[in-house]
């Protein structure tokens, strides 16, 4: 099989091309070959935060969203 070697910008200029649905999937295959990575990372944050909050006296679950971001920007 001949390999066709193309620039990012060639690439980019064919992916614009497809009908929307098309680029979609184009866009999907790279996030889900990453998403095992991506996914035990937001794991370990989750605990992580989780733990940081335990230490100062806070219940991460029990906190608002505003107290999360709050507490975010301190840490």
């Amino acid at each position: 099989m001949a390999t066709l070697t193309l620039s990012n910008e060639q690439v980019l200029e064919l992916v614009k091309q497809l009908p929307p649905q098309q680029q979609a999937e184009v866009f999907k295959y790279p996030i889900l070959q990453q998403w095992s990575t991506w996914n035990s990372l937001s794991n370990y944050g989750s605990e992580r935060v989780r733990i940081v909050a335990q230490e100062r006296g806070l219940n991460w679950d029990a906190m608002t969203e505003e107290e999360r971001e709050a507490f975010i920007d301190v840490v």
